[in-house]
C-alpha cells in the first residue's frame, strides 16, 4: 500500500512538471495590424480573433511572461512581396501599424520584419535568447503563411511552439484547418485554446 501511494505521488509530481515543462514562454503577436485586419488585404476572420488574442496578451503580462510583436514593415518600391502581394504594411504607414484593441505597451517587445517568417532578419531569435525563452505561443495572422514560417524557424532552432487555433486565422476554414493539421504534424506544435493557456501552471 505505501509503495503504491508512493508511486501515485510520483506520478502527481510528474504531471505537474510536463504540465509546467515550458521553462521560459513568450506569447508573440504575429501582424495584427491594420492591413491585414481591415486594410488593403483584409480579413474579416482576423477580426474574430482579437478578443482572444487580447485575453492572452493581459495574462502575459499579469504573469510576466515576454510579449513581442513582430509585424510587417515593408520598404516600398523594394521588398520582394510586391512581386506577390499588393502593396501592403509599408513602414510608417497607418497599415504597418498594430489595430488600436492590441496596442503594444511599454513593457513589450516590438520588431519589424520584411519576410514571412518572424525570424527573417529581425533579431529575434537573439531576443529570445537573452530572454531565456524555450517556447514560443504564436498568435496572429495568417496561419498557413506568416505563423507557418515562424513554426518552421522556430522549430528548425529548437523551441517548443505553441498554437492556440483561436488566437489564430486564416482566410477561410479550409485553409486554417490544413495550416494547423501541418504545423502538428511537421513540427510538433502544440495546437489548443487560449483557455487551456490560462489555466496552465507556468514555471
Amino acid at each position: 500500500m505505501g509503495n503504491r501511494k508512493v508511486l501515485l505521488n510520483s506520478q502527481a509530481i510528474l504531471d505537474d512538471k510536463l504540465e509546467s515543462d515550458f521553462v521560459k514562454p513568450a506569447v508573440m503577436i504575429t501582424d495584427m495590424i491594420n492591413d491585414f485586419v481591415t486594410g488593403i488585404l483584409k480579413n474579416e476572420r482576423a477580426e474574430k480573433i482579437i478578443p482572444n488574442v487580447k485575453q492572452l496578451i493581459n495574462f502575459a503580462r499579469e504573469n510576466h511572461i515576454p510579449v513581442i510583436y513582430v509585424n510587417d514593415a515593408h520598404m516600398q518600391n523594394v521588398d520582394v512581396e510586391f512581386d506577390v502581394w499588393p502593396e501592403h504594411a509599408v513602414a510608417d504607414t497607418w497599415g504597418a501599424q498594430v489595430v488600436n484593441e492590441l496596442k503594444p505597451e511599454k513593457s513589450d517587445f516590438v520588431l519589424q520584419k520584411r519576410r514571412y517568417s518572424a525570424f527573417q532578419g529581425t533579431g529575434l531569435d537573439q531576443l529570445l535568447r537573452e530572454l531565456k525563452v524555450d517556447t514560443l505561443i504564436l498568435t496572429g495572422v495568417v496561419t498557413d503563411i506568416c505563423i507557418q514560417h515562424t513554426a518552421a524557424d522556430a522549430f528548425f532552432r529548437g523551441y517548443k511552439i505553441i498554437v492556440p487555433e483561436d488566437c489564430v486565422e486564416a482566410i477561410n476554414e479550409q485553409t486554417q484547418k490544413a495550416a494547423l493539421d501541418y504545423l502538428k504534424r511537421i513540427y510538433g506544435c502544440e495546437i489548443t485554446r487560449k483557455d487551456k493557456i490560462v489555466k496552465r501552471k507556468w514555471s
